[in-house]
């Protein structure tokens, strides 16, 4: 497959890179990309020397979430889902999608049976947080900071909602309620990223722990991913995915009835606001 919104790239034999590729849309997440994304992310599965995958990006800003200018239908892709309906009108086509191109789709990536590691600099905002969080590592520069300013919209946040399994309860509840933004270094002291370095050491130190990792035999990264992603799931991690899901449905549902959109046009402004300094810093 040929990619207009990402690249595919093998810096070793064992390690593939994909690289968002939207620079001028500071790669917002469009339905292309998604899946380009998929189809990379089974290349490199399926490819018996890849042994990592490292998910980075072109540009000053990892990612600045959901592409929202994106119209095109679902029903243009090769979809992951097997039941349809995408076309449906009201909140069953709605969910159909949002579950499709949001959720259900980063519950795959997550489970990829080999190490995947995130490269991230500059932002990476709203339905970029979904990007890095189903990567089993996350590598940030010294300059990256992280946001979900949603809840602006009337929604709960964004789609795959791991806000609680990343940052902890407290955490994930102020980064929500304040639209606000974490630095690198405090989501490092949370435990959702594992380095912190300078921007020009970034893509070097990401290749030497990805280099690191492909030393380790394969059924043996695979096992212990596996381990760790089931003791996550016997938390009920899976479930309170599905749950946040629903409630995301029901936001956009009562933003239907009060304002005839999925988004409650007041936060536009509030978001406008936040991004020219008025942000909440959580440090």
């Amino acid at each position: 497959m040929s990619y207009e919104t990402i690249r595919y790239e093998m810096p070793t034999d064992a390690v593939a890179r994909i690289v968002l590729a939207r620079e001028a849309q500071r790669n917002a997440q469009s339905k292309q990309m998604t899946y380009e994304l998929n189809d990379a992310f089974d290349r490199a599965s399926r490819d018996t020397a890849v042994k990592v995958i490292v998910l980075a990006a072109d540009g000053p800003h990892f990612c600045s979430g959901h592409d929202l200018a994106d119209k095109t239908p679902v029903s243009d892709y090769d979809t992951i889902s097997p039941w349809g309906g995408f076309e449906q009108p009201g909140v069953e086509g709605r969910q159909a999608r949002e579950e499709e191109i949001y959720f259900g789709i980063c519950w795959r990536w997550r489970n990829i049976p080999k190490p995947t590691i995130a490269q991230v600099h500059g932002k990476t905002i709203a339905g970029g947080l979904m990007l890095i969080w189903v990567c089993d590592l996350i590598v940030a520069s010294e300059d990256a900071t992280f946001s979900d300013p949603v809840v602006a919209f009337g929604v709960n946040g964004v789609e795959y909602f791991g806000h609680p399994w990343e940052l902890g309860a407290r955490k994930a509840k102020e980064l929500l309620f304040t639209g606000g933004i974490m630095s690198a270094r405090e989501a490092r002291s949370l435990g959702m990223v594992n380095h912190v370095v300078p921007r020009e050491e970034l893509e070097d130190f990401t290749m030497s722990l990805a280099e690191r990792i492909s030393t380790r035999p394969t059924v043996g990264l695979r096992l212990a991913k596996q381990s760790v992603n089931q003791a996550q799931d016997a938390q009920g991690m899976w479930t309170a995915l599905q749950a946040a899901m629903s409630l995301q449905q029901l936001g956009h549902s009562n933003n239907a009835e009060l304002f005839g959109q999925t988004i409650d046009p007041s936060g536009v402004d509030v978001i406008r606001a936040d991004a020219k300094g008025d942000a909440w810093k959580i440090e």
